[in-house]
C-alpha cells in the first residue's frame, strides 16, 4: 500500500513514519524543506498551499493521511487558512488523483467548536472531509504525548521542580503517540465497518484521568514521589497566555485560544467512539508510557 501523509515531519507524523515503514507500506511524505533520506519514504516538497505539490504528493496514492494542522496562531484567520482551506485543498488533490480513502486526524476540541478559534476551524474541517463524498474516517485524539514531544514537555519539566500548574478541575483522555501511529496506518487500509466513522481512540482508561492525577504520574515518571499541583482559574490562566505570548511571541506555547479550551472540564474520550477491540487496541497507559516518556526526554538531554 502507499500512503501519502501530511505532517509528516511533526510529532504525530514521524511516529507514523516509524510504524509504517516498519510494515509493508511505502510512504510518500510532504515536506516544507529537504529531508533526511529514510527508506521507506519519498519526500515531496511541498505545503499545503500549494495545490501542484499536494497533487504530486498523492499521485498514485492508495490511501491520504491528513495529519497537518495549526494548534497555535497569532491571527485566528491563520486557523481557517491552514486547518480548513488547507484540507479543502487535500480533498480537491485525493478526487483529483482518485485516491478514495482518506483518514483526517482532527481533534476533541471540535466536539465544542465555540470554546477556540482552533476547535471551531478543526469543526468546519470534518464537515468538509464528511462532505467529500470520499471513503473516510476521522481521528479525534485526546491529549498526545511521547517521544519527540515539546508540548507537553513543559510539563515534564515543570515537574522536575516539584510543581505542576494545572487548569481548572477536569479529567482528560490520554494516548501515546505509539499507539495513535499504530491507529492511523492501520486506519490506511481498513474495511467498510470503519468508514465514514469518527473515533476518538484513547489509552483505554475508562473515564480518563482528573487533571491533579495526570499531574502526579508526570511527577512520578520524573522520579517526584508527589508534587504541587495548583489548579489555576480561568482568569489566571488567561493572564499567563498574555504573559507567554508577550515573552516568546509566536513560539509562545500557551495562548489564549488554547487557554479557552484548557479550561473546559471535560475531555475525556467518548467510549462509543472507540475504534472496534478487534481492529486495534492501545499497548501504552498513562503511568508506563509516562515513564518512557521521561526516559526519552533523559536520553536526549532534555531533562
Amino acid at each position: 500500500m502507499t500512503i501519502a501523509i501530511t505532517g509528516a515531519t511533526g510529532f504525530v507524523g514521524q511516529a507514523v513514519l516509524d510504524v509504517g515503514t516498519g510494515g509493508r507500506h511505502a510512504m510518500r511524505a510532504l515536506t516544507r524543506r529537504p529531508q533526511t533520506p529514510r527508506g521507506g519514504v519519498a519526500w515531496v516538497e511541498g505545503s499545503l498551499d500549494d495545490a501542484t505539490s499536494l497533487a504530486r504528493l498523492v499521485k498514485g496514492a492508495d490511501a491520504v493521511l491528513h495529519i497537518a494542522g495549526l494548534t497555535s496562531a497569532v491571527r485566528p484567520e491563520e486557523f481557517d487558512r491552514v486547518n480548513v482551506e488547507g484540507t479543502a485543498r487535500v480533498i480537491d488533490a485525493a478526487r483529483g488523483a482518485g485516491a478514495k480513502r482518506l483518514i483526517f486526524v482532527s481533534s476533541l476540541s471540535a466536539r465544542e467548536p465555540g470554546l477556540s478559534v482552533y476547535g471551531g476551524s478543526k469543526n468546519r474541517a470534518e464537515a468538509l472531509v464528511k462532505d467529500s463524498a470520499l471513503d473516510w474516517t476521522i481521528v479525534r485524539p485526546p491529549a498526545v504525548y511521547g517521544p519527540r514531544d515539546r508540548e507537553m514537555f513543559e510539563l515534564f519539566r515543570a515537574a522536575q521542580s516539584g510543581i505542576v500548574p494545572l487548569p481548572p478541575r477536569g479529567r482528560a483522555s490520554l494516548i501515546h503517540v505509539e499507539d495513535l501511529a499504530r491507529l492511523l496506518v492501520a486506519l490506511a487500509g481498513a474495511g467498510p465497518e470503519i468508514s465514514g466513522t469518527t473515533l476518538e481512540p484513547d489509552d483505554g482508561r475508562s473515564g480518563g484521568y482528573a487533571h491533579r492525577d495526570l499531574a502526579q504520574l508526570i511527577g512520578q515518571a520524573v522520579g517526584r514521589r508527589r508534587v504541587f499541583a495548583p489548579h489555576l482559574p480561568k482568569a489566571l490562566l488567561m493572564a499567563a497566555a498574555r504573559a507567554d505570548r508577550l515573552v516568546r511571541g509566536r513560539k509562545a506555547k500557551l495562548t489564549p485560544d488554547r487557554a479557552g479550551y484548557m479550561a473546559h472540564p471535560d475531555w475525556v474520550c467518548d467510549p462509543a467512539k472507540a475504534p472496534p477491540a478487534a481492529f486495534w487496541t492501545p499497548r501504552l497507559e498513562g503511568g508506563e508510557g509516562m515513564a518512557a516518556t521521561a526516559a526519552w526526554y533523559r536520553e536526549q538531554g532534555w531533562l
